[in-house]
């Protein structure tokens, strides 16, 4: 009897001991591509990473191993790559914790792409649910950089109002919206006044060109009409006064929402640069 337990238990330990080793090896692997990903080598451990998913027969790393892969394509800016890795870490997260912090980072990739409507869908449902109400803060606080990309600056600022220690950033939209120029307004400003658009926002020149070849061609249509020469007076009125016109309305327009895009790349410049936060 003792002979045979002692049968019994040599390759019961050659299994165990062959488990251990091959257990070894995954966290070896690991710790390979790991130092690749520390050392900013990214492309390097995205292989050392995919050749620990490919060992991984049981998936004991695969949450693991495919968030860091994600990591590695967000920091290399390949965006949709980074997302489809990021949700594979979502579907093998072994705990909430990790499931939580996957389903930020496929967020903070829809901000960076700018797919700003789908990071906002992600952020509600998440708000939606209630497990997630602990984060509500930290939910808002990246609904704030989403409205950030999305050129929406006056909700960035109301959402990050709503979030933890992120009034500093909630000032700066608040400054930068009232920068902004607003383009209806000026728009009207135009329709009223040709030229007074492209004043406002800065163009003199085009601005009182505008209005003086507005002057001239409506002082000229008026003259041709109050001479009974109706027929130059609609020649006038239809191919030069209204062409110059509707160019004064497309100009204002037109510079208003270049000027604005100035102002929102400064933003985004300083807080790329100089801003201090947690950042996408």
């Amino acid at each position: 009897m003792k002979i045979r337990i002692k049968y019994f238990l040599i390759p019961l330990f050659i299994l165990t001991a062959g488990a251990a080793r091959a257990q070894n090896a995954l966290k070896e692997q690991l710790k390979y591509a790991d130092g690749f990903y520390k050392s900013g080598a990214y492309f390097d451990a995205v292989t050392e990473y995919k050749r620990l998913l490919y060992f991984d027969v049981k998936g004991e790393y695969a949450d693991t191993a495919n968030y860091m892969i994600g990591l590695c394509y967000k920091a290399g800016g390949r965006f949709s790559d980074a997302i489809l890795y990021f949700t594979n870490a979502e579907i093998k997260a072994r705990t909430e914790d990790r499931l939580y912090r996957a389903k930020l980072e496929v967020i903070r990739s829809n901000i960076l792409r700018r797919t700003t409507h789908r990071a906002l869908e992600l952020l509600d449902s998440m708000a939606a649910k209630k497990k997630y109400a602990p984060h509500l803060k930290n939910i808002n606080y990246w609904r704030g950089w989403s409205y950030v990309f999305g050129d929406e600056w006056g909700k960035a600022a109301s959402a990050f109002r709503s979030a933890d220690s992120a009034e500093n950033i909630a000032a700066l939209c608040d400054s930068i919206n009232a920068e902004r120029y607003p383009v209806s307004f000026i728009k009207l400003m135009s329709y009223v006044i040709p030229g007074s658009g492209q004043i406002y926002t800065g163009h003199y020149a085009s601005g009182l060109l505008s209005l003086g070849w507005n002057l001239l061609w409506g002082y000229t249509a008026v003259n041709a009409f109050a001479a009974d020469r109706i027929f130059d007076g609609l020649m006038v009125t239809n191919f030069l006064w209204l062409r110059f016109y509707n160019g004064n309305l497309q100009n204002a327009g037109k510079f208003a929402v270049e000027e604005n895009i100035k102002i929102s790349n400064g933003a985004l410049d300083y807080l790329q640069k100089r801003f201090k936060g947690l950042k996408p």
